[in-house]
């Protein structure tokens, strides 16, 4: 006899990644060399420090018992300088800011803290697929709203007037945006901000992405005058410090959305390794110097996966920011997942095909640049032969 299952996971699909690493894991096991373009798992080293860090702090005796939910105070703090370096925006590193097992898990305690059953949602029609997932594993209803590639893949606000309701609760924000790689503008910000004031819906920004191959200086959705009154962002060491596997994040807010949180996460998890928030400590403070240099090899990592994309005959836009680039395929290419199987199967090259990030991404792909680029040029010459 087997028990049945919670609806929720009738509602809610295998992560479609989960899936096809599964297929490349099968064609590695056969002998296969593969070049994993997919997902963006980051492949570079954080910083010497962080690691000395890390090793020294695990040494200590007090490493390793239960932390503090809302994290060390030296992390908090860690994490305001950051946020002042680096957007210029201040926070009170004891009352605005929350420490996170990763972000990804901040947009479930968000989603249980504040929406019931039956609340509405706003989900870019093109994102991150946890947005969705998440909602309706808390049974919210999704709302997808529009974004314009005529306008750089922004929201189409007259469009979004039409879509709220009394029962809208939060709209989830993305910019840098995965995956078309849209920049951040302080005018979208703005006018983010001024759309959740006017219609008392929480503004939730999903910020992991600023610091990587960013064309201009990075900003914060909390940099908006007003931002603290109707927002949250998330933010991660993931993508920006090469600690995808860490699982280092925070989200900030006003005091009153940091309590509510914590009121959810509290019952979830019992605090997060002191030696890694230690080494977290060292990571918030590298140079400027080092992130260019890292920003610097994602640079040469850029002009191998155009390469793809031009032997592949798509379209792209050039002001893309993030460690993804997002490109339209030919009216001669069947379709994405046609081309994904084909390049998988017959010359051992995984890309993402644009449908899984929404149903708008049918005719478009994703290549990562998580990968040295010799082997993306080696990709090149596969998908050439």
């Amino acid at each position: 006899m087997i028990i049945d299952t919670a609806q929720r996971t009738k509602q809610t699909s295998e992560y479609y990644f989960s899936v096809k690493l599964a297929e490349v894991r099968k064609l590695i096991a056969e002998g296969h060399d593969v070049i994993n373009l997919g997902i963006g798992n980051p492949d570079m080293m954080p910083s010497s420090e962080t690691i000395t860090a890390l090793s020294e702090a695990a040494q200590k005796p007090q490493a390793h018992g239960y932390q503090p939910y809302v994290g060390t105070p030296a992390y908090r703090n860690a994490i305001a300088d950051f946020y002042y370096h680096t957007y210029g925006v201040k926070l009170d590193p004891a009352t605005e800011i929350l420490p996170l097992i990763g972000s990804k898990e901040g947009i479930t305690h968000i989603s249980l803290t504040f929406l019931d059953p039956g609340d509405e949602v706003l989900v870019p029609e093109l994102g991150y697929p946890a947005y969705r997932a998440v909602s309706q594993m808390v049974g919210a209803v999704v709302k997808e709203y529009p974004l314009r590639e005529d306008f750089g893949w922004q929201p189409d606000w007259t469009a979004m007037e039409t879509l709220v309701t009394l029962k809208t609760k939060i709209m989830w924000l993305n910019y840098p945006h995965m995956p078309t790689g849209a920049p951040a503008t302080q005018a979208l910000f703005e006018e983010a901000v001024a759309f959740a004031t006017k219609h008392k819906i929480l503004l939730c920004h999903d910020n992991p992405y600023s610091l990587v191959l960013n064309k201009k200086a990075p900003i914060s959705l909390l940099s908006v005058e007003g931002a603290k009154e109707v927002a949250i962002e998330l933010n991660s060491m993931s993508k920006s410090h090469n600690m995808a596997g860490w699982r280092m994040g925070w989200l900030s807010a006003a005091k009153p959305y940091i309590n509510a949180v914590l009121t959810i996460k509290s019952n979830v998890d019992s605090g997060m390794f002191w030696a890694m928030q230690e080494s977290a400590v060292a990571a918030l403070h590298n140079s400027d110097e080092w992130h260019q240099e890292r920003n610097a090899v994602y640079q040469g990592r850029l002009e191998a996966a155009e390469a793809i994309l031009e032997t592949i005959g798509c379209t792209w836009d050039r002001k893309q920011e993030g460690m993804f680039l997002w490109g339209k395929l030919p009216d001669s290419v069947e379709s994405a997942e046609s081309l994904v199987n084909a390049l998988l199967v017959e010359k051992h090259v995984f890309i993402a095909p644009g449908f899984i990030f929404g149903p708008k991404g049918q005719r478009y792909i994703r290549l990562s640049l998580c990968m040295p680029k010799e082997r993306i040029w080696q990709a090149v010459e596969r998908i050439k032969a």
